[in-house]
């Protein structure tokens, strides 16, 4: 079994070795990953792979190494679990690794993963939903699932969140990213904000193309940046110069910031006080949880959103198979390089 092992202290060191799989344990399942997609998110999951958010502990590696996590398709190639079917095709949340041993507990729509390990994790992360009973599941956008349906999850709920306070104008880092795309376009959608996206030059022209932005910014701009009071910075970069350039620009202004990733890994967090407001970390489970007690309805809203973003998505992102282990290691060690052109979407397979 292959599986790509990322050294946790250097996350661009990262190598395919061969693993012996396991005998198949009493009720346990094995899947065969199919699909799935590489992008900023699976860096933020490397980057915070250790501390408060563990994103290494979903799939133990070998000591000083990590696995991961990736969003795809897996068929079932093994089962010691009486009501999951050799060939059941599941979505959900894997290593990127050929296989995953599940410990499945059937629910309405597929199963929940039961392992010791993962008991402590948010639900969201070990449920996988049986293609044939899966809402959300469009055969013929397969690839654009892999890429978005996590990131248009989180930029949904995002939307949501930032809507529930008052925003005349949302200001969003690394602008390219599918998860600032995701948050964009749900924002543009509910209307009566000014969405600004902060970029690279590099960037730029691609950000200006996709139509998500009211205006587009260059991040040597920030510090002159200026817009209608009140105002929400949503962070999905984790530069801690840019935090500080948009914080001191819109200090007056300024009602919210949120952090939501870290797509420029490799620089300083920082850590010193900022003007304005205080960041919030926007941890997706907790605050889809609590807002679906109150409105329940409220899924039902995101998945038809979500389905109807899968073709609106091809507008602005292009999907690149790439297939084999080796391939995939060098689309690894591109994407912690920031080499690959934010119109390209990375969907692979072994």
């Amino acid at each position: 079994m292959r599986e790509l092992h990322i050294n946790k202290r250097d996350i661009r060191d990262a190598k395919i070795v061969d693993a012996a799989p396991a005998p198949l344990a009493p009720g346990a399942a094995r899947l065969k990953l199919d699909l799935f997609a590489l992008t900023s998110n699976n860096v933020t999951y490397a980057a915070m792979g250790e501390g408060m958010l563990a994103y290494w502990d979903f799939f133990p590696a070998p000591e000083g190494f990590g696995k991961v996590p990736v969003w795809g398709f897996g068929t079932v190639t093994e089962s010691n679990a009486p009501e999951i079917t050799v060939g059941s095709r599941f979505y959900g949340y894997y290593p990127l690794a050929e296989t995953l041993d599940v410990i499945p507990k059937k629910t309405a729509t597929g199963f929940i993963d039961t392992a010791p390990h993962r008991a402590a994790k948010a639900a969201l992360y070990n449920v996988y939903t049986d293609t044939t009973a899966d809402p959300g599941y469009d055969a013929n956008y397969e690839p654009e699932q892999t890429l978005f349906r996590p990131l248009y999850g989180t930029g949904w709920w995002a939307a949501d969140c930032i809507k529930q306070g008052e925003a005349n104008s949302v200001v969003l880092s690394s602008a390219s990213s599918k998860t600032a795309l995701a948050t964009a376009h749900q924002l543009r959608k509910l209307g009566g904000t000014e969405v600004i996206g902060l970029t690279s030059p590099a960037n730029e022209a691609y950000v200006r193309e996709s139509g998500l932005y009211h205006r587009v910014v260059l991040y040597n701009d920030a510090a002159t940046l200026k817009v209608e009071a009140p105002a929400t910075y949503v962070d999905f970069l984790g530069r801690a110069e840019l935090n500080a350039a948009v914080h001191t620009a819109l200090a007056s202004v300024l009602s919210r910031s949120i952090i939501i990733g870290v797509t420029d890994w490799a620089s300083p967090r920082g850590g010193e006080q900022l003007p304005g407001p205080k960041p919030e970390f926007f941890f997706v489970p907790t605050y889809a949880a609590e807002r679906l007690k109150a409105d329940p309805q409220l899924m039902a809203a995101m998945g038809a959103d979500l389905r109807a973003f899968y073709p609106a998505s091809r507008a602005f992102v292009t999907t690149q198979r790439i297939k084999g282990a080796d391939a995939i290691e060098a689309a690894w060690t591109r994407l912690v390089a920031g080499s690959v052109p934010p119109r390209d979407g990375l969907v692979l397979s072994f």
